[in-house]
């Protein structure tokens, strides 16, 4: 397990992430009416969430359900959460990643992108396990897309985090997030809790990872400073 807390890069190119408090807000408010608006959490699940089986036509819902084209839950599903720890978690990761990378990207750039990683994740699940009925929901697959981006550009920035058992360590971002992935790798391959969507995860990693040189403003001038910085440290 591991929780990022705090890394301490400076945004250079803009003020304020907007977007990425954007999603946070979102995300929150869509917590909330999951489950205090009128339509209540198993109708948000089953006409938001994205169920494989149902997307690629060998299941149908009830009618009514979903509220759009089935298509259209590769996107929605990002936006449902069905616990608190579950919220929490995903803005968290958010929270500490999503401002450098968004700085990276400029607002639209990075919503896009976020939107892009989710979407992909959400269809590598669903054809990881095309017979699924069981709803995929939550945005870790769009900030699974993120912190991929920020390794790319921040790979031996120092982050603070807990690790296992909620162990303080301050280690480089490669180091963090590689622990991170392989912790994904493995429960997807090897028995890890089918609750939760280990191959969305690889897949808006992967994503991410393909998307951001892409996608990144031509001279990022605090990844500059970084360089500059680790040159000059002693080793």
């Amino acid at each position: 397990m591991f929780l990022p807390l705090h890394d301490g890069i400076p945004l250079r190119n803009m003020k304020t992430p907007i977007m990425t408090r954007s999603l946070l807000v979102v995300c929150t408010v869509v917590y909330l009416f999951t489950f205090y608006g009128p339509l209540g959490p198993d109708a948000m699940v089953a006409g938001f969430g994205l169920i494989p089986s149902v997307l690629f036509g060998t299941e149908i819902l009830p009618e009514g359900y979903p509220f759009g084209p089935a298509p259209l839950t590769l996107a929605t599903n990002i936006f449902l959460h069905m616990s608190l720890i579950h919220l929490l978690g995903n803005m968290l990761f958010l929270w500490v990643f999503g401002d450098n990378v968004e700085d990276a990207m400029g607002h639209l750039r990075f919503l896009l992108f976020f939107l892009i990683c989710g979407s992909v994740a959400s269809l590598a699940h669903a054809l990881a396990l095309p017979a699924s009925d069981r709803p995929l929901i939550g945005a870790s697959g769009g900030v699974a897309g993120v912190v991929a981006a920020y390794l790319i550009l921040y790979p031996r920035v120092r982050i603070w985090g807990l690790f296992l058992q909620g162990i303080p360590l301050r280690v480089p971002a490669y180091g963090a997030i590689g622990f991170w992935f392989a912790l994904q790798f493995i429960a997807a391959f090897f028995g890890g809790d089918e609750g939760v969507g280990w191959f969305a995860h690889l897949g808006g990693f992967v994503a991410g990872a393909l998307l951001i040189p892409i996608m990144r403003r031509h001279a990022d001038p605090v990844q500059a400073r970084v360089d500059a910085q680790e040159l000059q440290a002693p080793r």
